[in-house]
């Protein structure tokens, strides 16, 4: 499958609330939330005011116009929190579009950016069961904290 991968410009900042809702983790015989459910304030802070604030980084990949996947950091205190000084990365790919090496160009491009940026590391929060956590384990990322369900999950970028 043919995309690219480009900077996040303002245009796409309402995206940010689609792609939230498309990386949450629905186990397999589970029905999904409501998409309403990324108005929740826990949820809102991934994409409120976005492009706002220091450290808010974000990349798009594009199949022709239409774009399929997004990540994107911001230093926030959620469920991915390690510390004031790292950012929380989201990564989300339409559902139609997985499996094609998407997420993994839009990881290894977002860990390159962030480096760039002086960042000497980068955070995110997994569910256990979810099969994105292979994804992060081979780009860098290892569990510093569990609970029953999740992985906090670092990366260095030295």
């Amino acid at each position: 499958m043919a995309f690219q991968i480009r900077n996040i410009v303002p245009g796409d900042f309402p995206l940010l609330k689609e792609f939230l809702y498309e990386a949450i983790f629905v186990p397999e015989g589970v029905a999904p939330p409501p998409k309403s459910v990324v108005n929740r304030p826990e949820l809102q802070i991934y994409f409120a005011d976005f492009g706002s604030r220091a450290g808010d980084l974000g990349l798009v990949a594009e199949s022709g116009s239409e774009v399929v996947g997004m990540v994107w950091c911001r230093l926030m205190h959620d469920y991915g929190h390690l510390d004031d000084d790292t950012p929380s990365l989201a990564l989300a790919v339409r559902e139609p579009f997985r499996s094609n090496g998407i997420g993994s160009a839009l990881l290894q491009a977002m860990l390159l950016l962030l480096k760039q940026a002086g960042y000497p590391r980068v955070s995110l929060s997994v569910q256990k069961a979810n099969r994105a956590v292979h994804l992060y384990r081979r780009a860098g990322f290892h569990p510093v904290r569990e609970t029953a369900e999740e992985f906090l999950m670092v990366a260095e970028l030295p």
